[in-house]
Formats: C-alpha cells, sequence, structure tokens
C-alpha cells in the first residue's frame, strides 16, 4: 500500500474579487471602526494586567518581614497607583464609549 503525496503550498490563496466593489468611505468607516474596536480590547488587556499588577502588589505590600521593608513600601504605592489608573481609564472608556 502506498501513501498518496500532495503539494502544498504556502502561497496565500489570492482573495476573492467582490463583483461590487465597496465604495472607499464605507471602507475607511469599517475600517475605523475595526481599529477602535481593537483598540477597546487592547485598553481592556491593559485594564485586566493593572488589576493583576494591583493584587500582586497588595499580596507583597501584606507579605511580612520575607520581603524587604523597601519592597513592601513600594508595592503599596504600586497598589494606589494602580488603582487610580484603572478609576481613570475606565472614566475615559464610559466617557468616549457613548454611554451617558
Amino acid at each position: 500500500m502506498s501513501a498518496s503525496l500532495a503539494v502544498v503550498s504556502n502561497n496565500p490563496a489570492p482573495e476573492a474579487v467582490s463583483p461590487v466593489e465597496e465604495p472607499l468611505t464605507a471602507r475607511i468607516r469599517r475600517l475605523q471602526a475595526e481599529a477602535k474596536s481593537m483598540a477597546r480590547e487592547h485598553i481592556h488587556m491593559l485594564e485586566t494586567s493593572l488589576a493583576d499588577i494591583a493584587r500582586l502588589s497588595a499580596e507583597i505590600a501584606d507579605g511580612g518581614d520575607a520581603y524587604p521593608v523597601g519592597a513592601r513600601e513600594m508595592a503599596r504605592q504600586m497598589v494606589s497607583d494602580c488603582e487610580s489608573r484603572l478609576l481613570g481609564l475606565e472614566a475615559i472608556m464610559h466617557r468616549t464609549s457613548g454611554v451617558h
């Protein structure tokens, strides 16, 4: 029994051309909407990371003598800073989302 072989190409398939081309202004609006959506996702990732940093910093700040005093104090300040940055980002996103 012989194995069948197939030719595999890493060349991208040609894009299908729509019979009716999308008007340029519609394409611009679509791309802008897509970019804004991606930016919101990116900011959400930042918010998640800041929350993780705040949690980790709080653990270190409350970690007791196992951590150096300077590291605990720096972590304590980072908790406050991350929390205020999160509030600021939430306010910005609320203000720019069109929700009033």
